[in-house]
């Protein structure tokens, strides 16, 4: 066997990174705290059903798109079954009660805004543009090292969302329906960077797919293709802390004492959950201060509703809903949540004419959580119980305005609230996507790969973005450590030939 692996976390940035350096020789051990792989790859069943926790669709894997042939790398294709979602109104954004729809393709996606916004049709063209640029921009959009555009790039990141697209879209309702699924990245009025956007919008817009039977099949896969290269992913293995010379890093320590030594370690954990694994003078008090003061994204509550048999179709998109703008959404109080929701259904096969499962989703501060901040899961008490119970029924309420006599059609429906998130992620202030991105800190809300510690790596969403995609570039640059990323990407091509 090669040089040792350990790596901490067993999300997509944890088992991706693990995939690709056992199939390049390296002994791999994946390291879980949890009952279950998967971070936000994870499912649950209740009462016979299943539901998503975070991974609720994926872009650009037909065949031949980016997703598609890096499945095939991975080798997990044979295994992750996907179903379609429609081409012609994969998302609908609802504003202030009028529908439009988002759809693949670039010419579909502008005709069919074109429609509500025909003034806007050159506009809505000189936006694709700038959207495709930016994609194009990077190497995993050709798959191949060295084709990214530092200038394109710099400039994305520098402006805002709105203010590119405020520059571009002259009616003001197309503007906010162009941002209408920004629950997708957490964006920010004035502070998400456009490049955040252009890659979410090229990701989806090449093609939208749910996971037939739940995402945990894209867990179960890595875990698989690991394991094939005699790597090892285990459950229930906490790391209590990563153990380091006056050099580098050694190994790690468990939950109950155990020490497992490492060439190289990599940890797809929070950063910030990573530094409290670390007791050494290797990482200096600056570095951590900096880490801990980067700003996280919102958090969530979730409803997870399970139906009646055979009452609710099965909805082929996802259904975007505010009353207002779709900016500030984080920005609430009592009277005025949820200013918005994202509401979809589980995809069990394809093809299905009903739907068992959905949920409904909106943003939530961790700071209403701070009464029960010291409790454990299934120990809060009853008032968590009547929280949840009223914020669900208000969000339920604003859902029956939209789809009138769904509220019948629930046999039973849980709840998650940001403290749930922090429990089963263990991300900081259950952000739903980690780090957030501000163009007017700059680097001081990156997090390289690299930390302070020479054989001590990061992976993950913080890397560099969130979602399958960016999760995967950040997985590239990671394994680049160990792994040519040249090299890497000349492996994607040649299995996919």
């Amino acid at each position: 066997m090669g040089k040792k692996v350990i790596i901490i976390g067993s999300g997509f940035g944890g088992l991706s990174c693990g995939a690709v350096l056992a199939k390049n020789g390296y002994d791999v051990t994946v390291l879980e705290q949890g009952h279950q792989i998967g971070g936000c790859l994870q499912c649950f069943v209740r009462k016979g059903v299943k539901f998503e926790t975070g991974m609720h669709f994926i872009g650009s894997a037909a065949q031949g798109q980016t997703i598609d042939s890096i499945f095939h790398y991975l080798e997990v294709s044979d295994k992750v079954r996907l179903s379609r979602l429609d081409d012609d109104c994969y998302n609908v954004i609802s504003i202030g009660g009028k529908e439009y729809p988002m759809a693949s393709g670039r010419e579909n996606f502008i005709s069919r805004l074109a429609a509500f916004f025909p003034d806007q049709l050159t506009n809505l063209e000189r936006y694709f543009d700038a959207v495709e640029k930016v994609a194009a921009a990077s190497s995993i959009h050709s798959l191949r090292q060295g084709d990214a555009d530092d200038t394109v790039n710099q400039e994305s990141l520098t402006r805002s969302v709105n203010d590119v697209i405020e520059s571009i879209i002259t009616n003001p309702v197309l503007a906010e329906v162009l941002v209408g699924d920004l629950p997708l990245y957490a964006a920010q009025r004035d502070k998400t960077p456009f490049a955040t956007h252009a890659f979410i919008r090229d990701f989806y817009d090449q093609s939208a797919y749910r996971v037939e039977g739940g995402s945990d099949r894209i867990a179960a896969a890595l875990a698989s293709t690991i394991r094939r290269y005699d790597g090892t992913v285990l459950a229930d293995h906490k790391v209590t802390d990563i153990l380091c010379d006056d050099s580098r890093a050694t190994g790690v320590r468990l939950e109950g004492g155990e020490e497992l030594s490492a060439d190289y370690i990599i940890s797809g954990i929070h950063p910030i959950r990573t530094l409290e694994l670390l007791d050494t003078k290797l990482i200096r008090p600056a570095y951590r201060s900096r880490v801990n003061a980067m700003p996280q994204t919102t958090s969530c509550f979730t409803v997870y509703l399970h139906f009646r048999k055979d009452t609710v179709e099965y909805m082929n998109h996802n259904y975007f809903a505010y009353e207002g703008s779709p900016w500030d959404c984080e920005d609430y109080n009592e009277a005025t949540w949820p200013k918005g929701w994202l509401y979809m259904h589980f995809c069990t096969h394809d093809g299905q004419r009903f739907a068992q499962s959905g949920q409904v989703i909106s943003y939530m501060n961790i700071r209403e959580m701070e009464r029960w901040a010291d409790t454990r899961v299934g120990r809060r008490g009853a008032g968590y119980e009547e929280f949840k119970h009223a914020k669900a029924e208000k969000l339920l309420l604003s859902l029956e305005q939209h789809f009138p006599g769904i509220r019948e059609n629930i046999e039973d429906y849980y709840t998650s609230t940001p403290l749930t998130y922090l429990d089963y992620t263990g991300t900081a202030e259950g952000s739903m996507y980690g780090i957030a991105k501000d163009i007017h800190l700059g680097a001081g809300c990156r997090v390289s790969h690299r930390t302070r510690v020479p054989n001590l790596f990061l992976t993950g969403q913080n890397v560099n973005s969130h979602g399958l995609l960016g999760t995967m570039v950040g997985t590239i640059l990671t394994c680049s450590e160990l792994v040519p990323a040249g090299e890497i990407y000349r492996q994607i091509l040649i299995s996919n030939k």
